[in-house]
């Protein structure tokens, strides 16, 4: 285990992550009999065969409200195959599958939420799989096993066509074909040996080398639930689980995530010395409903394990972060913007609501201070490098307390407590720009006329206008910025500045970009500095 402990670090360092979920069983009737299944139940024991979309608008909601960002829609597989209440629920409102119904309660959660649904809708074909690209970021579906003995009389496959090692196999590579960002793994201690665990992770290595779709992978221990086949069935020991995470590590390299569920253990920092990177989704107001009976662990719990074990977590989204940067390859044009949104710079979830220009209030972080390395060479004056400064930017939950802390000592040796301001006044005199920056919806172009508001180019007599109402206002400072126009010189940036002074000649301007700058100066045809 200490190999796969080391593997592990040398990618992922110190960082632990986990998503903030919320649970949506749209059905639990299944067309597949699986010994260990306590998930699935006939019509007669459901007040419905599905959640219908107001109840799965409510959780969803319910999810955003407590910071939440995924919604793990879980469902048996193509029960209409085997129920004909479900095949009746779905017709009568105008639904062909399960998974058109899924589709459609996906988009529902994402355009009214917010939140970012992930489809573990099991073994499905290349085609239900890109329809599902385009409201769900991300999808799953557990290998479980490649052992096809268990899928005989008296195993817990027995009777569960969409559990054989073929077509799991399939669909995993279908998702790859699809570059859809895909969760997978296996179980431990259902029957299989040590040899046929490996072979089930080599498969999913294989596949994930021909793809890279493959974002992480969840090894799962078996516990014994009544009422199901296996209920007289041993438990998965704690060894053949450690053993199996740390093999899954060493097989699948250090920079493969891989997580372990936390409610499924009772010592949690043994999984993290096995070799996991992740906690899975864990969620703040849903149960598990795959195994009601334990109780996902409080975050408190989650972060004490942790940080005992000298890691920092920080939430991420249902994609992870390598996925999340790289949008044009992994994410369908469709659901882009709402991954963006709900992302930081590094492709991890934001951790509140706060942006610029909004009605948010940004968020406190000063609080409690820890030591680290870096922060404590800063304080000493030493003079970091790029590689220290990187840490300081990528800092998480306590971590952040730590460099605040220090950046509000900096400022407080360098300038005391007073906090200044400026009257000023922004005067954008373009909005035309030939450069396309992707963020902006401030110039105007060809390829930008859809946006808000139409072309316009400020006379110099109206620049003076808003100068001198601004000076009336009691300003002492004007921001002079706009687009780059195709048709100015650097000789028009200069006017713009003598004609601001022409009218008030006291007020200080705080004048143009970098790039107007530089713009200017080539187009004058002299050197930046001059």
């Amino acid at each position: 285990m200490p190999d796969a402990a080391r593997l592990r670090d040398a990618s992922h360092g110190r960082r632990f992550t986990f998503s903030p979920k919320v649970f949506i069983p749209l059905t639990m009737l299944c067309r597949d009999r699986c010994g260990y299944c306590t998930f699935a139940k006939p019509p007669a024991r459901l007040e419905s065969p599905y959640l219908d979309l107001e109840e799965v608008l409510r959780i969803a909601r319910h999810g955003a409200e407590n910071g939440c960002h995924e919604a793990l829609f879980t469902l048996g597989e193509a029960p209409e195959d085997r129920y004909p209440a479900a095949r009746e629920w779905l017709l009568t409102r105008g639904y062909g599958s399960t998974v058109d119904y899924l589709v459609a309660a996906a988009r529902a959660v994402l355009e009214e939420t917010g939140l970012l649904p992930h489809a573990n809708a099991g073994a499905l074909g290349q085609r239900d799989l890109e329809r599902l690209r385009a409201v769900s970021p991300s999808q799953g579906m557990m290998i479980e096993t490649l052992a096809d003995r268990l899928g005989a009389a008296g195993g817990p496959h027995h009777g569960a066509p969409d559990k054989t090692p073929a077509r799991r196999l399939a669909t995993l590579e279908a998702a790859g074909r699809a570059r859809i960002p895909f969760t997978t793994g296996i179980l431990v201690g259902i029957g299989e040996t040590r040899p046929e665990r490996v072979e089930a992770l080599l498969a999913i290595r294989d596949a994930h080398d021909r793809y890279g779709h493959v974002q992480e992978v969840i090894v799962q221990n078996f516990l014994p639930k009544p009422g199901t086949a296996m209920h007289q069935h041993d438990a998965c020991p704690t060894e053949e689980m450690l053993w199996t995470v740390a093999a899954a590590r060493l097989i699948l390299g250090g920079a493969m995530h891989i997580q372990a569920p936390p409610n499924l253990a009772d010592d949690l920092g043994a999984l993290i010395d096995a070799g996991i990177d992740d906690w899975g989704g864990v969620s703040p107001v849903t149960p598990d409903h795959v195994n009601p009976e334990r109780p996902w662990p409080a975050l408190e719990r989650l972060r004490a394990a942790t940080e005992s074990a000298g890691k920092v977590l920080a939430p991420r989204l249902t994609v992870y972060p390598e996925y999340v940067v790289d949008p044009e390859t992994w994410l369908d044009p469709q659901v882009r913007f709402a991954v963006q949104v709900c992302s930081d710079a590094e492709g991890l979830a934001r951790e509140d609501g706060w942006a610029a220009g909004g009605n948010t209030h940004p968020p406190v972080i000063l609080a409690g201070v820890s030591s680290r390395s870096t922060t404590r060479r800063v304080r000493a004056g030493e003079e970091v490098g790029v590689d220290e400064i990187v840490t300081l930017l990528s800092a998480r939950c306590g971590e952040v307390d730590d460099v605040a802390a220090l950046a509000n000592d900096l400022r407080r040796a360098a300038v005391g407590d007073t906090v200044t301001f400026v009257r000023n006044r922004n005067i954008n005199y373009t909005n035309i720009c030939t450069f396309k920056c992707r963020f902006c919806a401030f110039s105007k172009g060809p390829l930008s006329l859809n946006l808000r508001g139409d072309p316009y180019l400020l006379e110099l007599e109206e620049i003076q206008r808003r100068v001198l109402e601004a000076v009336d206002c009691g300003a002492t400072e004007v921001c002079l910025q706009g687009g780059i126009h195709p048709d100015f010189d650097g000789e028009y940036y200069l006017s713009v500045a003598r004609a601001v002074k022409a009218v008030a000649p006291s007020i200080h301007i705080h004048g143009f970009t970098a790039l107007e700058v530089t713009e200017g100066a080539r187009r004058l045809g002299m050197p930046l500095r001059d």
